[in-house]
C-alpha cells in the first residue's frame, strides 16, 4: 500500500543511523513505495481549521554521511495524508505537547502514529506508574524528608528525572554517600517538575531488556549491558547490545500491558525491564528495531508498516 505519509521528527541531518528507528522507518515506507514528506516541530503551524508544515520531500539512504536527500521545499496540509509518525524526541515539554493537541485535529482522519493523545496522557515513567506492581519499589517526589526514609528502606536507590529520557540525569545513591541532599537540591533548580526514586536492581550489570510491542503484540527484544564503571545501559551513554530470550516473567508483564497500549492506539512501543521489574514505558520515540533486527530478530519496520496499513485499511 502506497501511502501519503509525513515524519515529524528532529533534524534528520543530525540522527545517526545505525541505531536510529526513525530511520528504519524511513526506509522501510520508502520501500513499500510511499510518498515520504519530511518536516520538524517548528516548522508546524495551525492556520484557520487547517493544520499545515513547512518540509520537504524526502528519499534516504543506508549510507553513513549521505543518508538523506532533501528537495521541493513548500507548505503542506497535513490532513490531505494518510499518516504522521509522530517521531521526534523528548524532552516531553510543553512545546511537546503542544504538538499533541495540534495533531489531535486531524487524528484520526489522518492516522497519527502514536495516537497523539494517548502520547500526552502516556509519557514513559507516568504511565509506567499505572502497573506498579511489575515495577521495582518507586516513589514520585520533591521532599527531601520523602527520599531519605525511601533510602533508609532501601539503602541503594535511583534518583532520575521524570520526563528525561536517553539515560541522561540518571543517578545511583549507594549507601553511605553523602551527596543525596546536593543531588535533590540540583533536581530541585534544574526541575520543576517531581522525580523519580526507585530501589536499585543490581540485575541490570547483566543486562536491562528494551522489549518493542506492535499494536500491544510482542516484536522482539533486545538486551543492553551497561559498560565498566556505568550505571545507565542506554546504547549511546555505551551500553553494549546483545541478543536475548524472553522470560516467562518477561511475557507477563507484555501480556498485562499489551492490551492497554492496543486500546490506546499505542501502535510503536518500547518497555524496559530490569530482572523482573518493569521500569518505563517509552511511547514518545522508541528505539532498538535496528540493533533488534541486527542481532538476527524480526524486522519491526515493516511490523510496524503492517500494522499501520491495516489501520489505514479499516479506516477506509
Amino acid at each position: 500500500m502506497a501511502l501519503k505519509v509525513a515524519f515529524q521528527m528532529d533534524p534528520i541531518e543530525g540522527i545517526e543511523i545505525r541505531g536510529d528507528s526513525t530511520f528504519a522507518l524511513l526506509l522501510e515506507a520508502q520501500r513499500r513505495g510511499c510518498d515520504i514528506f519530511y518536516y520538524t516541530p517548528n516548522d508546524l503551524s495551525l492556520r484557520d481549521w487547517r493544520l499545515v508544515a513547512r518540509g520537504h520531500t524526502l528519499e534516504v539512504e543506508d549510507k553513513e554521511g549521505a543518508h538523506f536527500r532533501a528537495s521541493n521545499p513548500r507548505t503542506m496540509d497535513l490532513g490531505e495524508h494518510d499518516v504522521i509518525m509522530l517521531r521526534q524526541d523528548p524532552p516531553f515539554d510543553m512545546g511537546y505537547i503542544t504538538t499533541t493537541h495540534l495533531l489531535e485535529r486531524i487524528h484520526p482522519e489522518t492516522i497519527v502514529v502514536n495516537d497523539p493523545e494517548s502520547v500526552r496522557n502516556a509519557p514513559e515513567k507516568v504511565f509506567a506508574l499505572d502497573f506498579l506492581d511489575l515495577m521495582p519499589p518507586t516513589m514520585v517526589t520533591r521532599s527531601v524528608e520523602q527520599v531519605e526514609a525511601f533510602r533508609k528502606e532501601y539503602e541503594d536507590i535511583i534518583i532520575k528525572p521524570l520526563y528525561g529520557n536517553g539515560g541522561a540525569a540518571i543517578f545511583r545513591v549507594q549507601p553511605g554517600d553523602t551527596n543525596l541532599n546536593s543531588l535533590i537540591e540540583l533536581f530541585d533548580t534544574v526541575f520543576r517538575e517531581p522525580f523519580m526514586v526507585q530501589q536499585y536492581r543490581p540485575e541490570v550489570r547483566v543486562g536491562d531488556k528494551r522489549i518493542i510491542l506492535v499494536d500491544g503484540e510482542i516484536a522482539g527484544a533486545i538486551n543492553r549491558v551497561p559498560a565498566e564503571g556505568e550505571t545507565r545501559s542506554n546504547l549511546h551513554v555505551g551500553g553494549r547490545p546483545e541478543a536475548v530470550e524472553l522470560s516467562d516473567r518477561d511475557h507477563e508483564i507484555c501480556g498485562r500491558l499489551g492490551p492497554e497500549l492496543k486500546r490506546r492506539g499505542l501502535i510503536f512501543t518500547g518497555i524496559d525491564v530490569i530482572g523482573d521489574y518493569l521500569t518505563e514505558i517509552n511511547v514518545t520515540s522508541p528505539t532498538g528495531i535496528r540493533e533488534i533486527k541486527r542481532f538476527g530478530g524480526a524486522d519491526i519496520a515493516a511490523m510496524i508498516w503492517d500494522a499501520v496499513e491495516a489501520k489505514v485499511g479499516a479506516r477506509g
